[in-house]
């Protein structure tokens, strides 16, 4: 995988649930993205699912989450 600069796409606002990371533009919280991806869902179901979220912004939050381990 490409590396992808997270902090284009992913965004810490406290008046966006309460600080949580969010992709930039929504208030889908990186943690949602990343367990929906660990309980099996494809890139191609999140997008199904979240249709205002795009490949490179899940990449993100898997790149967020990864720096953050």
């Amino acid at each position: 995988m490409a590396h992808v600069d997270w902090r284009e796409r992913v965004v810490i606002n406290p008046e966006i649930h309460h600080g949580e990371p969010c992709i930039r533009g929504t208030r889908i919280p990186v943690r949602v993205i990343v367990s929906s991806l660990a309980e099996g869902m494809s890139f191609e179901d999140i997008l199904r699912e979240y249709p205002q979220l795009s490949a490179e912004d899940i990449r993100a939050a898997l790149a967020y989450r990864q720096r953050r381990i």
